[in-house]
């Protein structure tokens, strides 16, 4: 039951945990890396928190550094993991294993078109926009299998699941660049608030560690308020 009665859905958007490639700073993208012993510890963590809000259903990325972070909570609450490449990180096509440096360096002209909004000069690259449209996509084909009042959660890439979400809500754009990311094995949620045949969904917690609780304000008494978002 959310906050004011409203009885509604809730996705949990999770970022897998630490690899050896995020401590090095090379792009990942749809390369398969493993998490570190640090990532295995931080998914258990997470787990044991997350596993208080009884998720119905679990989906992740199919690379294992998210699969494995899933199995860490559905280890906990009794669920399968159900993998969809619609969930992988962001391809970032040749710049996959560079680091940011490194990738300047090879491709100093690709770069820069990139830099300047141009995201189609990297070969095999993938847009943000393109990643953004598939994990969209695939999130409103669970929802249609969610019950109200039941919890999914989504365990994806930094990336992708900020693009996601962003693309979920219909925030524009050109405005994606103001919401930091998010965190290894941190997360966004996602709350479904209904009246009768009216529904919106609304960003409650964004690159969280910690459990969402109610929203005690006068800015939450009327569900009705157009895009109100809580950040955290």
């Amino acid at each position: 039951m959310r906050p004011g009665g409203v009885q509604g859905r809730r996705v949990i958007c999770w970022r897998h945990g630490r690899t050896e490639w995020n401590v090095a700073g090379r792009v990942q993208g749809q390369t398969d890396i493993p998490l570190d012993e640090v990532g295995r510890r931080q998914a258990e963590e997470a787990a044991a928190r997350l596993a208080a809000l009884a998720p119905s259903r679990i989906v992740s990325s199919d690379l294992s550094r998210a699969a494995d972070t899933a199995r860490a909570l559905a280890r906990r609450v009794g669920l399968e993991v159900q993998t969809d490449p619609r969930l992988r990180e962001l391809a970032f096509g040749a710049r996959e294993g560079l680091t940011w440096q490194e990738s300047w360096e090879r491709f100093p002209e690709q770069m820069k078109a990139w830099s300047e909004g141009d995201e189609t000069q990297i070969a095999g690259a993938e847009t943000h926009a393109q990643a953004g449209a598939r994990l969209d996509a695939a999130l409103r084909d669970y929802l249609t299998e969610l019950p109200l009042g039941e919890t999914l959660v989504v365990v994806a890439h930094g990336a992708v699941l900020r693009t996601g979400i962003l693309t979920f809500l219909g925030v524009p754009e050109e405005s994606w660049r103001q919401f930091g990311g998010l965190a290894n094995c941190h997360w966004s949620v996602l709350d479904e608030y209904r009246h009768g045949e009216w529904s919106q969904w609304r960003l409650s917690e964004w690159n969280a560690g910690t459990l969402p609780e109610p929203v005690l304000s006068d800015d939450e008494a009327d569900p009705g308020l157009g895009n109100s978002q809580g950040t955290r």
